[in-house]
């Protein structure tokens, strides 16, 4: 079934449009937050609601940082400017042709340093190893099937004692039957790890797809963490998240968020 459908075309298709429909995720961040985070008042998110802790982030001096997945014109630009007085360069990556297109706009608008590749965030052969001091990857590897690939793309691009900031979702959101938990119905329907590709009927999929709604995945926690170590990171900082409205939030987190470093010699 997934060689049925081009999994990275279909979801750049559906973040393109999801810029028309002003998705959250998609507005570019205004000119007083910029003008802040120039004088270091800034903050970014790798889950929906919860600033990450400024501690996580290494120094900014010189620093090549990439953000990952992250178009949009909200944390490239914010680390640009943030970035700017010590010499940091940021690169964003991202599938979605108009999800870069805001972040070039907001780079032109406020005159940031800030370069713009698309790309799959599986594969970053574009990028030479050892090259990025900070990664930035918010929760958006639900729209790959395969974490893995994309961990050890992430150290192979980073420097020994790079960092690795993922946010991700909590498999347990995919567990239960979409159509009813829009209406805060918590029907268990799905088993664990999800896919849009084969845990639905091909009906309820083409639906989707029609809609040009993302395709998604549910990945299993071995594969977000224990991929990551896999992958030669160490893990040295984690919370959770919620969506307040998106059940099943009134009874657990559903997002979570991770601080890895890569190590060297590898463990």
């Amino acid at each position: 079934m997934e060689q049925s459908i081009d999994i990275r075309s279909h979801n750049r298709d559906a973040w393109d449009l999801a810029v028309d429909r002003k998705s959250q995720w998609t507005i570019p961040v205004g000119m007083m937050a910029i003008s802040k985070a120039r004088r270091g008042a800034w903050q970014i998110n790798l889950t929906p609601t919860k600033a990450t802790p400024r501690d996580w982030f290494p120094d900014f001096t010189g620093a090549e940082i990439l953000c990952l997945a992250s178009g949009g014109g909200q944390q490239g630009p914010l680390l640009a400017a943030a970035g700017e007085s010590v010499g940091a360069r940021v690169t964003v990556l991202d599938n979605s042709p108009r999800q870069l297109a805001q972040d070039r706009y907001v780079a032109a608008r406020e005159s940031l340093t800030l370069a713009t590749v698309e790309g799959d965030m599986r594969d970053l052969r574009v990028f030479a190893d050892r090259h990025f001091d900070l990664i930035v990857n918010p929760c958006s590897n639900l729209f790959i099937p395969d974490v893995r690939p994309l961990w050890r793309e992430c150290s192979r691009v980073l420097k020994p004692g790079g960092v690795l900031l993922a946010g991700f979702v909590n498999p347990v959101l995919f567990l239960f039957d979409q159509q009813k938990i829009d209406d805060g119905i918590l029907d268990v329907r799905h088993k664990l790890p999800y896919s849009d590709l084969i845990s639905i009927p091909e009906a309820e999929r083409q639906a989707y797809i029609r809609a040009s709604e993302a395709l998604e995945f549910g990945h299993t926690l071995t594969d977000q963490i224990a991929g990551q170590l896999d992958a030669g990171f160490v893990l040295t900082g984690f919370y959770e998240d919620r969506w307040e409205g998106q059940p099943p939030a009134d009874f657990t987190d559903t997002y979570i968020a991770t601080r890895s470093v890569k190590q060297h010699p590898p463990l």
